[in-house]
């Protein structure tokens, strides 16, 4: 698995809204600025990341993204989720995959086991641990 730019710059865009006192609303430029990513890049993120519930957005003067939860209760596992495709080593353990080879096949267990490394150390650190002090 190799993480890719959206799933860093989801992180990074996490750790901003984490960083501001609970509640407040955090203007988009002001985020993508902030953290040096390209304003439609931000935006498509925001989008995702508001789709799956971890944040919400609202319109106006006021506006921009907060937090849906306090810090500590989003792992960088679930984040990632949103904006990667797959978290998996192989596309034959993604979940809904169906191998036909899966019955016979030596180095599933291997895989398998892996996948659930990489979860379990992504799942060990949350926002509030990433959140710069």
């Amino acid at each position: 698995m190799i993480v890719s730019t959206r799933g860093r710059y989801a992180l990074h865009v996490m750790i901003a809204l984490a960083e501001r006192p609970a509640g407040e609303f955090v203007p988009l430029k002001e985020i993508a600025e902030e953290q040096s990513i390209p304003h439609k890049y931000t935006e498509a993120i925001m989008t995702a990341l508001v789709k799956s519930g971890l944040i919400e957005g609202s319109r106006g003067k006021n506006g921009g993204y907060r937090l849906c939860r306090k810090p500590e209760e989003y792992t960088a596992a679930e984040i990632l989720r949103v904006t990667e495709n797959s978290i998996s080593a192989v596309s034959c353990t993604e979940h809904g995959s169906s191998c036909p080879q899966a019955h016979s096949c030596p180095t599933l267990p291997m895989w398998r086991a892996l996948d659930q490394t990489v979860n379990d150390f992504l799942s060990r650190y949350t926002l509030a641990d990433l959140v710069c002090k």
